[in-house]
This record gives C-alpha cells, sequence and structure tokens, in this order.
C-alpha cells in the first residue's frame, strides 16, 4: 500500500502525500471539432493536440447490436486508423465489463505492427485476458520476444512490462532471457522497466528470479549511472522484501553512500523510494546518523509533500540513534537534536497550506509525530486553531492536536479558541470542541477551574446537544479530580429536562448516584428517570441500577421501595443479560450482606487518566516509522488491515494492482470478506491444527474422530479422515478487547456445530484463565451449548490458545429473515473475560457447511424431480475464478466436497462443448433445508461456473457463498 509497493507493480501515481501535479486538459471537457472529414489522416507519432485526444470519448458510447461482427471486420480492415479505431473500441467496451474476449485471436492478429500506439492498445487487451485464454495468449510469444530485441528502447520496455503483467506459468518461461537482456540494457527507461519487472516475477514466481540471479542484478543497479535506474532498483528490492519477508536489500556502508548520492538526481518518486529504504536502515552509530540527517535534510525544502514525509520519517528514526527516546536536553547530541527539532517544525507547518485532503493526511501523521516529540511543535498550536472554511475532517483532527499540544502556557488562548468553536453551526464540530475543554481540564490539573468556568458559561446557552456534551464531560472531570468541584452540581440537576441522549443521561444519572448525600432530592430525580425505564437503552438502565442501589446504601429509609421497584424491572422485565446479572448480583448483595454491599458498590474507584498520548509505546514506535502509509492515517500496524498470505502463482498479486484489467468476476458483495476469511485461515492452519486430538472431540468412531484417534488406535479404515479446519477470521482487535485479540470461525466436528474461538493475548499483563460467551438471535437459529470456555492452561501475554464451544440450534434464537431478502450470515457475538470482566463484542460470518448434515445425499430420481420442480426465479448464478489445479479435477472437487458433506450425485459431458463436464451435488442442513448445485468445468480452465438451486432461496446466497469458497480454499 506504499507508494514503493503500486509503482513497483506498474501504477504511477499523481501524487501520495504531495501536491498534485499540474492536470493536462481533461478529455471530456474538450469539445470534439464541429465537423470531421472522413478521411482526415493523423501521421502516426504526430502528437495530438486536446480536439484529438477528445474524440475518443466516442469509443464510450452505447453500441448497437451486431457490433462484435462489425469489430471482427475492422481489426481485419488493412487500414491502419480503422484497425487503430476498432482496438480501441475493444478496449472501452473492455473498460465498462464488457464481455469481448471473443475477439481474442482478431486482436491478436493486430499485434505484428510497427505503430507503437496500436501495440500498445493490443498488449493492453492481451493483459486483460490472458488468465481466460492462457493458450491463445501464447500465441503472441514470438511477438513478445522480437519486440524485446526490438532497436526502438520503448517497445523494448513496453515488451518486457506487458510479459511482465501476464500472469501466465507458461510466458513467465518465455520472460526471464528477455528480463536478463533488459536489465544489461544500454538504454536507461529499459533498464529501469526491468527492474520493475524482476519484483513483478518474484510475485509469481520467487523460485524463478533466485535461480536466475535476479536479485543480484538488482543489487548491480544500485550502482547504475542513472539516478532513476537505482531509484527503481530500490523499489524493486524493497517490494520483494515485503513479499518475501526476509531482507534482500541489505544495505552496506557502499551501498548506503550510493543511495546517497542518487537522491540528489533522481525524480521525486525515486526519492521517497530511497528515503523509505533509508528508514529502514539502522546506523551503527551516532555519527553515523547524523552524517545521513545532514544529507537527508536538504529535502525537508522539497515542493512534493511525499519527500518531505519521508525525510521526516528518517530524521525522527535517527535521532533516536543519536539520542534515544528521551526528550533534547542533556546527551553528547543534544545540540544536534535541538537543532534538528527547530528544522522539522516549518516544514511540518508549511503542509497545513495545501489542500484539505493533503492537509489531513499531514495532520494524521502530524498526530504522531507530537505523541513521540511533543517539543517540536510545542510553540507552533496556532497553526492548529480552525480556519472557518476548514471541512469538518480537517477540523476534527486539528482539535486532537491542539489538545496534545496544550500546556499551561497557552492554555487561556486555547479555553478562547475552544468557546468560540463551541458557538458554530456544525452539531459535531461543536461537541468535539466542547469535549475538548473537559479534555484539557483532565490534563492540566491547574488549569481545571478555568475549564470547568467555561463550561458553566455554555450551559448558560440552554443550547441543547452543549448541555449534553457538557454534561458528559463534567462527569470525568468529577472522575478526575473527586470532592473538588461538586459546588456545581446543582447547575447541572437545573438542566435535566434538555437531557434526552444516552450518553448524558448516563452521565447525569451516574453524578445524581455518586453524590446522592450531596442533593437533597435526589431520589426524586432518579425517580424521574424511573418513569421511562423500559424503554431506556442500555447503558441507561444500567447507570440507573447502580445509581439507585447507591441512593438506597445512602439513604436506605426514604428508597427502599424504590429499589425494589428497579430491581424488580431489572430481573424481571429485561432481556438484557448485563442488566439482569448485575440485577441479581445487587439483590444477592443487598438481601445477605449489606455492609459487603456497601464496599463493593460505593468504594473508591480509581482515578481516570489523562489519555492523550494513550497509544502505547511500541505501537507508537512502529507508526512512526510508518509515516506517510496507510498505516499513519488509520493509526494501526498493516497487520490490522491488509492480509499478505502466501499464493499461488496463478492468482492475483497481494496488493491488487499492476495488473491491467484484474477483475473479480460476476463477484458476490459477500465474496470479498469470505474471500479474505479463506486466505486468514489457510495461513493460520499449520499451527492451529491439532490433528483431530481435540479435548471436545467426543465423537466414538474413528470416521469422525478427525484422524487422529483413528490412527491412535491403527484403525486401518480409509474414511478416518482429518476434520476439515474452520476457515479463521480476525474478528476482535486488541486495542477493543483489552490487549486480547480474537480470531473466530465455524466448523461441524462429529456431528456437531463448533464455533472455533483463537484467543491471543498480544499485551494484557493478565493471563486468561476463561471466558463467557452468549449468542444474539441469528438467522441459523444457533445458542452456545454451555456458556463457559475453560482456558486450561491459561493464555499468558504473547501466547495463544484455541477452543470451541459446542452451539445447538434454539427456536427461540432464530432470527426472521425479512421477506424477498437473502438471511445475513452474520452472527452476533459477546464474550466476556471472567478474569478482567470486560466484556466485548463481533460479528462473525458463519459458514453454512458447518451445518451441513451426513445424510444430504439425494437419490438421483428425488435430485432430478426436485430439479425440475424449483422454480428458475429460485436459481443463483456465479462463475469462481482463479482456482487451483485440485480445484479443476471433479474427482478431488468431489472428495473435498464429501468432507464437508455435500455429496457429487451425477455427472456428465456437456454436449456439442469439447472438454466440458458437469457435475451436480447436493446438501441438506441439520434443520432440513435441501440446495441443489449444478458445477460446470472446463478442461485447461481454472474456473468454474456454479448454478444453485433451492426452495430455501433466503439462505441460498450463503450456500453459494460456502461452495465458492470451498472450491477458492487449497
Amino acid at each position: 500500500l506504499s507508494p514503493q509497493s503500486l509503482v513497483a507493480h506498474g501504477q504511477r501515481l499523481p501524487t501520495k502525500l504531495g501536491r498534485a501535479q499540474k492536470p493536462r486538459a481533461a478529455d471530456a471537457t474538450t469539445k470534439p471539432p464541429h465537423r470531421r472529414h472522413p478521411k482526415q489522416t493523423h501521421p502516426t507519432m504526430a502528437p495530438k493536440d486536446s480536439t484529438t485526444a477528445g474524440s475518443d470519448s466516442r469509443f464510450f458510447t452505447t453500441q448497437k447490436k451486431g457490433e462484435m461482427h462489425e469489430l471482427r471486420l475492422e481489426l481485419h480492415s488493412t487500414d491502419r486508423n480503422i484497425k487503430v479505431d476498432a482496438v480501441k473500441k475493444v478496449i472501452a467496451s473492455m473498460t465498462v465489463g464488457k464481455d469481448v474476449s471473443s475477439l481474442f485471436t482478431d486482436v491478436l492478429n493486430c499485434v505484428q505492427t510497427g505503430n507503437i500506439e496500436l501495440k500498445k492498445l493490443v498488449y493492453l487487451y492481451l493483459i486483460n485476458y490472458a488468465k481466460s485464454q492462457p493458450e491463445l495468449t501464447l500465441l503472441a510469444v514470438n511477438t513478445f520476444v522480437k519486440d524485446a530485441n526490438d532497436p526502438n528502447p520503448l517497445i523494448r520496455a513496453l515488451a518486457v512490462r506487458t510479459m511482465g503483467c501476464i500472469r501466465v506459468d507458461r510466458i513467465t518461461e518465455y520472460l526471464c532471457e528477455p528480463l536478463s537482456k533488459a536489465l544489461r540494457d544500454e538504454d536507461p527507461y529499459v533498464r529501469k522497466t526491468a527492474a520493475v519487472c524482476v519484483a513483478k516475477l518474484y510475485d509469481i514466481a520467487p523460485e524463478l528470479v533466485l535461480e536466475r540471479g535476479f536479485i543480484e542484478t538488482l543489487h548491480d543497479l544500485i550502482s547504475d549511472s542513472n539516478p532513476s535506474v537505482v531509484a527503481n532498483g530500490v523499489a524493486a528490492l524493497s517490494e520483494i522484501s515485503e513479499t518475501s519477508g526476509r531482507d534482500v536489500m541489505k544495505i552496506t556502508a557502499s551501498v548506503l553512500q550510493k543511495l546517497l548520492a542518487a537522491l540528489n538526481e533522481c525524480t521525486e518518486w525515486g526519492q521517497v523510494f530511497i528515503l523509505d529504504s533509508l528508514a529502514k536502515y539502522t546506523p551503527a552509530e551516532a555519527r553515523e546518523a547524523e552524517g545521513i540527517i545532514e544529507r537527508v535534510t536538504p529535502r525537508l525544502q522539497h515542493a512534493n509533500s511525499a519527500v518531505v514525509m519521508s525525510a521526516v520519517k528518517v530524521i525522527l528514526s535517527y535521532m533516536d540513534v543519536m539520542g534515544g527516546n528521551a526528550t533534547p536536553g542533556g546527551g553528547a547530541h543534544a545540540e544536534s537534536i535541538r537543532a534538528l527539532t527547530r528544522k522539522l517544525a516549518p516544514p511540518l507547518v508549511t503542509l497545513l497550506n495545501s489542500e484539505p485532503e493533503i492537509q489531513y493526511v499531514a495532520l494524521r501523521n502530524i498526530n504522531l509525530i507530537v505523541q513521540k516529540r511533543p517539543s517540536i511543535l510545542e510553540n507552533e498550536i496556532k497553526v492548529f486553531f480552525c480556519k472557518y472554511n476548514d471541512p469538518i475532517y480537517v477540523k476534527m483532527e486539528k482539535l486532537e492536536i491542539i489538545i496534545k499540544l496544550v500546556s499551561e502556557r497557552n492554555i487561556d488562548q486555547v479555553l478562547l479558541e475552544l468557546k468560540e468553536y463551541a458557538t458554530e453551526v456544525d452539531v459535531d464540530f461543536v461537541r468535539k470542541s466542547v469535549s475538548a475543554i473537559g479534555r484539557c481540564a483532565v490534563k492540566l490539573e491547574r488549569a481545571a477551574e478555568r475549564c470547568i468556568g467555561v463550561l458553566l458559561e455554555l450551559i448558560q446557552t440552554k443550547v441543547n446537544y452543549v448541555v449534553q456534551e457538557s454534561v458528559i464531560v463534567i462527569k470525568d472531570i468529577f472522575r478526575r479530580y473527586p470532592n473538588r468541584y461538586e459546588s456545581i452540581i446543582a447547575t447541572l440537576c437545573d438542566n435535566l429536562d434538555t437531557l434526552d441522549e444516552p450518553q448524558a443521561k448516563a452521565s447525569m444519572i451516574w453524578i445524581i448516584g455518586e453524590y446522592a448525600e450531596r442533593i437533597d432530592n435526589a431520589d426524586e430525580l432518579l425517580d424521574t428517570f424511573l418513569e421511562t425505564f423500559e424503554e431506556e437503552d442500555p447503558a441507561v438502565q444500567l447507570q440507573l441500577l447502580t445509581a439507585t442501589v447507591k441512593c438506597f446504601l445512602k439513604n436506605p429509609e426514604e428508597t427502599q421501595d424504590m429499589v425494589q421497584r428497579v430491581l424488580d424491572l431489572a430481573t424481571e422485565e429485561s432481556d438484557n443479560p448485563d442488566l439482569r446479572d448485575r440485577g441479581f448480583i445487587y439483590w444477592r448483595l443487598l438481601s445477605t450482606d449489606p455492609e459487603a454491599a456497601k464496599l463493593v458498590v460505593l468504594g473508591d474507584k480509581p482515578v481516570i487518566e489523562d489519555d492523550t498520548f494513550r497509544l502505547e509505546p511500541n505501537l507508537l514506535n512502529m507508526l512512526v516509522g510508518q509515516i506517510a502509509t496507510l498505516s499513519s492515517i488509520y493509526h494501526k500496524p498493516p497487520e490490522a488491515f491488509v492480509v499478505r498470505a502466501k499464493r499461488s502463482p496463478m492468482e492475483e498479486d497481494d496488493l491488487g494492482v499492476g495488473d491491467v484489467g484484474d477483475e473479480i468476476e460476476e463477484g458476490d458483495e459477500e465474496e470479498y470478506e469470505d474471500e479474505n476469511d479463506v486466505n486468514v485461515g489457510g495461513g493460520g492452519a499449520d499451527l492451529l491444527d491439532m490433528g483431530g486430538l481435540s479435548v471436545n472431540n467426543n465423537a466414538p468412531s474413528s470416521a469422525n474422530s478427525g484422524g487422529g484417534m483413528g490412527d491412535l488406535f491403527g484403525a486401518p479404515s480409509p474414511t478416518a479422515t482429518v476434520e476439515p479446519e474452520a476457515r479463521m477470521s480476525k474478528v476482535c482487535a486488541p486495542e477493543k478487547s483489552g490487549g486480547i485479540e480474537l480470531w473466530a470461525g465455524f466448523r461441524q466436528v462429529g456431528g456437531a456445530v463448533k464455533l472455533e474461538v483463537d484467543v491471543r493475548n498480544i499485551s494484557s499483563n493478565v493471563p486468561v484463565s476463561g471466558l463467557a460467551v452468549q449468542l444474539n438471535k441469528n438467522a441459523f437459529g444457533l445458542s452456545p451449548a454451555t456458556q463457559q470456555i475453560s482456558c486450561n492452561p491459561p493464555v499468558p501475554m504473547g501466547g495463544s490458545g484455541r477452543h470451541s464451544v459446542e452451539l445447538v440450534n434454539n427456536p427461540n434464537m432464530l432470527l426472521e429473515v425479512p421477506a424477498g431478502q437473502p438471511a445475513s450470515p452474520q452472527i452476533q457475538v459477546a464474550i466476556k473475560n471472567m478474569t478482567t470482566g470486560l466484556v466485548f463484542y463481533f460479528a462473525a460470518n458463519f459458514a453454512l457447511e458447518a451445518l451441513f448434515s451426513a445424510d444430504g445425499a439425494l437419490e438421483r430420481a428425488a435430485f432430478i424431480e426436485s430439479w425440475k420442480s424449483i422454480d428458475d426465479k429460485k436459481e443463483l448464478y456465479g462463475t469462481v475464478a482463479d482456482l487451483p489445479p485440485a480445484s479443476t479435477d471433479i474427482d478431488q472437487v468431489a472428495a473435498k466436497f464429501k468432507m464437508h458433506r455435500i455429496f457429487l450425485i451425477a455427472r456428465r459431458p456437456v454436449p456439442n462443448a469439447e472438454g466440458q463436464e458437469v457435475a451436480y451435488f447436493s446438501m441438506r442442513t441439520t434443520t432440513g433445508m435441501i440446495f441443489m448445485a449444478e458445477l460446470t468445468f472446463k478442461n485447461g480452465v481454472n474456473a468454474a461456473k456454479v448454478c444453485l438451486k433451492t426452495e430455501n432461496i433466503a439462505y441460498g446466497v450463503q450456500a453459494k457463498v460456502a461452495l465458492e469458497n470451498l472450491l477458492r480454499s487449497q
């Protein structure tokens, strides 16, 4: 996702973080000539003016019927202009999603031309359809090899680039020799193109790259006399390092000097590649780091903000080497660090004069920089004050940085500014501004009283959303500074009528319950909320329950009836399990030991901490090293939002760029998420596969024991196979669940449906010893047979463990599917960490194959009768492309499907279609739903067509997705 990755795959970006280059005149906005002579021709190499370029828009107009026949005739025309226009029409149709693969041989015949424009168009078409027509693509190999030796360097480079983009194994065999020559070509344009092609080839066939010594050749290109070749060599090596997971760049002292020398001469994007490589290099000592910084510092003045941010990343990384993580103020290099700190501020400030989108990206990066080294911008807080015409997303990010930079020296200035923002018209911005005032109070103890004064002034405005946000932040101030500012409670109580949002109500109720002894009519105030208890949000109900119990413990005589009413409502009338559980706990505490209840409910609470710098140091250091990439915008590590899985050579590259026309064919909306689930499951199978010897597996037969028990007792039965693994996907990130990362998936073991949960303790100091699980109502009517998950042994920090929860059909948990809509695959899950008490929620996509039963094989006659009886409106179609070799052989597919209780009924060749064969399958769920599928395969094509029929059409999409995922799996 970095620009290195994009450019290494052939993409040209107008900008990364930088100022957009001046656009060319757009074709669509240029008026075509009023009249064009039918016989007008243009010289082949003459530059096109805007009028000529604008006329190309006519190729995107809707075409009439019989277009294919006309295009075929035009493609065989002897007139060069007619042929070029015909190929442009084909490309236009391809661009808007029309299938023009039937013209493959006709377009391919046009490749034998000296016209470079026509050659580019034909190559573009070949790249797009090479996967679906791999055999025919081989016919163009001779042309590729011939063009790779053409006297024109543009054509040589074009041939090598195109061969690299065609991801067909047999083409790859012919690519190596031309690529080897191109890497040593006399023309630098060809060499730099070939460098990028090595990275593409490594993605397809890494063993070929290693065998032919292309990585060593890339290292030689770093010593090239042309800076652009050096930059592309660096980009290719960086991409290969990311793909392989090992450092192939290997920056040595001599390589370092060559990179620094090329830095001053190459293009701006070349500078980005080199700077990003330098950021990954660790200097041996402070003196070396200081020397590199001195060479990099001039890049801070560059016009392209991508170069600026990459230079900032290098300097920040090397400052740690020079002076550790401490703020400047001591050490041998303290003066150098102070000087660098002064130099970094102006370029960062300059970025805020760019377009709003670039401002936002810059602000997200500055947010990290300020957390790492606040001293860089501590005197520049005024720069982050919001302008009236700033977009809302820029204003919000500026507020975050203001809070991080606020200090006792500038708090008065900041409060005046925030007070002004609180009178704006944008509700979200006003709320954020009021919240910012409260966060300033939590951060700066000496300024807390001034902040509260501003909040009280805002409450007096009686603006509904201002008052509500003020109440929310004042609750946090009370928790930060207990027993110091309670005098303002009366003012808050005067504004009870304006509270209508759950969070504001919950905050006010907490204040009333916490300080009930200081509020004369606390019971009456709570009673007003109790009138609508059943309609309130769960958060409000929970606070009402706790506040009422607090009030009772402080004043039992007058509130006994009220607490009894609340406990009845919570335990008998509510469906919320959290509310019920808390109600029962309070009831038992109050009825058995009131003194213990006081210790629990009225005990001292920990003071909340300032969360201004809330990123963990290790995560912050990692994100600073990712400045100017998506990680620095999301504030998440790359693995949190990108899955780079090991892929077979025929599959698409991980980044999905560089191959023009890589597309999902007839894909459903659900496929994106499920496809990622397959990759994740495949990536974790070796680590988590327990060989069927699960302690939860009580199946008596060896066939159902996953193979482990059968092997243990020497059972000779060939049916004793390993149960299919669940497709695992990450469902809960550690920052949302107290440092615990959760992966979940579904499978069937011994006839029982299992929810598999991987518990990975990323950063929690408390080992995970037990969990409780609860499912929401779902389209499959599943609920856990037992809610307790025992982690034995407990999962310590850095450890992990897989646990299974058996799911059973429960009619009360069945969520009705709206008429005419497909059933939702999502199952909402709540998990409670029994050790810490933390509850976290996630949704996981259910794998319908986990619900298929062993009696799903229909008799052949019954299958035919059922197939014919189902209305055609209850059919679902799809095409699954890029299948692994095993999924194109019906025998292997049938064996794989049988493991998942999907049964082959019949197979037959397709009449009048050589090489095509159809297979029919049936499956039945444990709830009685029957699905029938027709799969069509063609020899030599790694794709299959799927047709699914069922009377339960609401669940048809899920059954089709299950089949497609199984076909894609290895």
